[in-house]
């Protein structure tokens, strides 16, 4: 077996025939991050410069260590928001104190991030619920939106005011608005949307840039221009690590490390789907290609990028093959840095900010929410608080708040699991939940409970009221309790106590417990603490029927002295050291 190669994975299979398509794709996306880098480093807060650095680094280091073949790594609208928001509580956007916050910010995301990798943390992210990451989404993509209207309508507006605030002070000015701008901005983007329906390898932004390039050049209209873009390759220089910048900046880079890799990785599964067999996703090598990335990036003046919806489909429609094309692309971003910066300087802002615009559009989602409505409000309810948080407080508490809040839901479904009262179905030996049936052949002195999820410290006490209640429901008849125990993966000892409880309490009140469906490893940890053996291996089952027959059989007879008597006795269950 051929040992997997850590770095460069694809390299050591490298087929001549890749090339032509490796040099198509990565001419096709070079010349689409241009304009994205721009962009970006606008919606980042950043001078347009470093948009250019940000986009042209990651692709050398995730073609280094990525395992995707078809993701381009670069500033993302969502991750240049964040940016943004965690550095504007610093500095204020233009002075040299944000450029070095936004760069600490940076390297602090890739170490994080390497860090998940290398001690394989790549779950972390399953506690982001896709309602949280919709409602975000969605809310920041208005967010950037609407901070983009003043560069459509030619306005100035003040710095730092909340988006509602913002949108106000734009739409008020309308005696001001530049209508050159207006109508330019407009063609922009209808030009992005036009030569996307036409084909998504023809790069609508750019053909957007040179338009506008153009009008500039041949009309010198009234309306703001980029300026000035410094040219030659980035130096190295090591971000500000002092502490109380780290120290300030560690919740924001936590939060966009996690929602980055998670961008990254959804596009990545998506593209290898199309891609079977040819390759596989690493989740922690892809958590450490991104790190890298960002700590490389820092050093050379990029801020933050991960893998981009947008560049990697047009990536692999392009025909990339390996991650040789990431490269090409980053040599194409060198190039222009070198020799073509002179040219942007005459770019107007309302084209920038109409590549935004198409950009963010896109990720504006209304079928998720209005499935979560039909099928699952409590969802729903979290996709909407989050929206609305960060919409109108503010981008950072949106998603960490909506973080907060998919792990309170989490802790309270399974503190609260669903628990089944089964009865025998007429006419057959099956068992189901009573209340889903009409059709059952209900028996008073037999009580069988399904615990649909694990036991532990968390859902232990609620398992022990609602067993206790229903078997106070049943009454004195009650004579037998069956726990079928086929969903329960899990006890700790926490819960393993108020198991005991259970038998021991209803074991007084003249009820035998039995267990049926139980799964090995559940077994293998009753069987340590010697919970079966104390109350019999006789108590243990493959189903619900086998209990019950052998109960007919046998339950009714005098009581069997067993260990677990023993056990009632010297409180055994009470005393143990688990």
């Amino acid at each position: 077996m051929q040992k997997k190669s850590f770095i460069t994975p694809w390299l050591f299979k490298y087929k001549k025939k890749y090339l032509g398509s490796d040099i198509s794709a990565g001419l096709t996306v070079g010349i689409m991050l241009i304009p994205q880098g721009i962009a970006y480093a606008s919606v980042a807060g950043m001078p347009a410069v470093y948009g250019l650095y940000a986009a042209m680094i990651p692709q050398f280091t995730y073609a280094l260590l990525g395992t995707s073949r078809q993701v381009s790594v670069g500033p993302v609208a969502i991750d240049s928001m964040l940016i943004a928001a965690a550095v504007s509580s610093i500095a204020s956007s233009g002075e040299e104190n944000y450029v070095s916050a936004a760069l600490t910010l940076t390297f602090l995301i890739g170490i994080l991030q390497l860090l998940f990798g290398i001690i394989r943390l790549g779950f972390l992210v399953n506690f982001m619920s896709k309602p949280v990451i919709s409602g975000f989404t969605s809310a920041a993509a208005f967010v950037i939106g609407i901070d983009q209207l003043k560069n459509i309508f030619g306005v100035s507006i003040a710095q730092g005011g909340s988006t509602i605030e913002n949108l106000w002070m734009t739409i008020t000015q309308y005696n001001y608005f530049n209508w050159i701008a207006i109508i330019l901005g407009i063609v922009g983007i209808l030009l992005i949307r036009l030569t996307k329906k036409i084909s998504a390898k023809i790069p609508g932004s750019l053909i957007a840039v040179i338009t506008g390039l153009a009008f500039v050049y041949f009309f010198s209209p009234n309306i703001a221009i980029l300026g000035e873009i410094p040219s030659g390759l980035p130096s190295f220089k090591v971000p500000d690590l002092s502490v109380g910048l780290i120290t300030s900046m560690f919740p924001s880079a936590l939060a966009i490390s996690l929602i980055g890799y998670m961008e990254s990785i959804s596009v990545s599964k998506a593209l290898q789907n199309k891609h079977k067999g040819e390759y596989q996703i690493d989740n922690n090598q892809e958590f450490i290609a991104l790190g890298l990335g960002d700590v490389v990036s820092s050093l050379f003046g990029g801020f933050h990028g991960t893998g981009g919806f947008s560049r990697s489909a047009v990536n692999n429609q392009a025909g990339a093959k390996t991650n040789l094309a990431n490269v090409i692309s980053g040599l194409l971003l060198g190039l222009a840095l070198l020799f073509l910066m002179p040219i942007f300087k005459f770019l107007p802002k309302t084209i920038i900010a109409s590549i935004i615009l198409v950009a963010v559009y896109g990720l504006i989602d209304t079928d998720y929410p209005k499935l979560l409505w039909k099928t699952k409000r409590e969802d729903f309810y979290m996709l909407a608080f989050t929206f609305l948080l960060t919409l109108f407080v503010g981008i950072q508490i949106g998603i960490i708040s909506g973080m907060i809040l998919s792990i309170i839901l989490l802790i309270r479904r399974t503190a609260t699991p669903h628990i089944a009262v089964l009865e025998k179905l007429e006419g057959c030996n099956e068992y189901r939940n009573k209340d889903r049936f009409t059709d059952i052949e209900a028996r008073d002195d037999i009580l069988i409970i399904r615990q649909d999820a694990q036991l532990y410290f968390a859902n232990s006490t609620y398992f022990y009221d609602r067993v206790m209640d229903e078997a106070k429901q049943k009454g004195k008849g009650l004579k037998l309790l069956v726990l079928h125990f086929g969903s329960v993966s899990n006890i700790d000892s926490t819960a393993l106590a108020s198991l005991e409880d259970v038998i021991l309490e209803l074991k007084q009140q003249g009820v035998k417990t039995y267990f049926s469906d139980m799964i090995g490893p559940v077994r293998d940890f009753l069987s340590k603490v010697g919970l079966i053996k104390n109350l019999g291996k006789d108590h243990f089952f493959l189903d619900v029927q086998s209990a019950i027959d052998f109960f007919d059989q046998k339950g009714n007879d005098q009581e069997i002295k067993i260990n677990f008597e023993r056990a009632i006795q010297s409180n055994e269950f009470k005393e143990r050291n688990i």
